[in-house]
């Protein structure tokens, strides 16, 4: 099992230019990201995150009573690197998920090369590019291969389709990636690390699932300008609609229509999440949001 894992990790760490002591695989990315959390704050040490963002770093921080600080998005949904490299002069972590979960909205690369050039000094910034080869944006590996205090998570459970077989890869400076092992080994699942190895050396793969998933959205998109509603330019397989009243009773009308969409965030409580799935579940999904819309 450890040899599939050591397979996968250094497959990934040769084809983004990386030694393979900067890469180690996990059963997906959500281990690596907790490992962090817990590496890297502490009760004096907070973690900074994008608010809306992924919750589950959140989540982890609570769990040891590390504080939690909470960076409004800017107006064009990306994160404000500036204010979330501010927040505390004793940041321990500073988590940017890009493309951003839930609003699927990119961060640019310069900004992050800023973030990371101006945090505050024994930080540590956490690249999560979970989405990334959904939205054809460059990613900002160079960042670990310039021996910066970063840590880029990467998933097979998006665009690849591995969710159920969990699979991902942890990428950073070596001293860093030692800090991640220092939690035990990670459980490897055999299929799983050769399926995500297999899957990387199809040259087709991304840009082809990108192209289809792309088209559906934008369609979607298209749909939903004509009908007014509001939503975040997302660039993945998701985005954040206005529904105008509490998101969750919508999220209930909609399941009654036979139609099951994402969660809801407390700092955006009238939005919902939306997955982009088959033409055929777009289809659904329109004709069911049109109906719970005008209800």
């Amino acid at each position: 099992m450890y040899e599939e894992g050591k397979k996968l990790a250094e497959t990934l760490a040769e084809q983004e230019g990386l030694k393979p002591s900067y890469a180690i695989a996990f059963p997906g990315s959500s281990d690596p990201l907790h490992r962090a959390v817990l590496a890297h704050t502490s009760p004096t040490k907070p973690l900074v995150i994008a608010d809306p963002s992924y919750e589950a770093p959140e989540r982890a921080a609570s769990f040891i009573g590390a504080p939690v600080i909470h960076v409004p998005l800017r107006q064009d949904y990306s994160h404000d690197v500036k204010a979330m490299a501010a927040a505390s002069p004793d940041a321990g972590l500073i988590y940017v998920c890009n493309p951003n979960n839930p609003t699927g909205t990119i961060t640019n690369k310069s900004d992050i090369e800023w973030l990371v050039a101006n945090k505050p000094a024994g930080a540590v910034v956490m690249i999560d590019e979970a989405y990334i080869h959904l939205s054809g944006e460059p990613s900002t590996i160079g960042l670990v291969g310039a021996d910066k205090d970063v840590i880029m998570l990467r998933t097979f459970s998006k665009i690849y389709g591995m969710a159920g077989l969990r699979a991902g890869v942890a990428l950073s400076r070596p001293d860093l990636v030692t800090k991640l092992r220092e939690y035990g080994p990670p459980s490897m699942p055999v299929p799983a690390m050769v399926g995500a190895t297999v899957s990387l050396g199809v040259k087709n793969l991304v840009p082809e699932r990108r192209q289809i998933i792309a088209e559906i959205r934008n369609d979607v998109f298209d749909w939903m300008s004509r009908k007014n509603y509001s939503f975040t330019p997302s660039r993945c397989n998701h985005f954040m609609v206005d529904v105008k009243r509490p998101g969750q009773e919508f999220v209930q009308a909609m399941a009654k229509e036979k139609v099951y969409i994402g969660r809801v965030w407390p700092v955006w409580p009238t939005y919902v999440r939306v997955t982009v799935g088959s033409r055929e579940d777009m289809e659904k999904f329109k004709t069911a949001f049109e109906k719970v819309m005008n209800a």
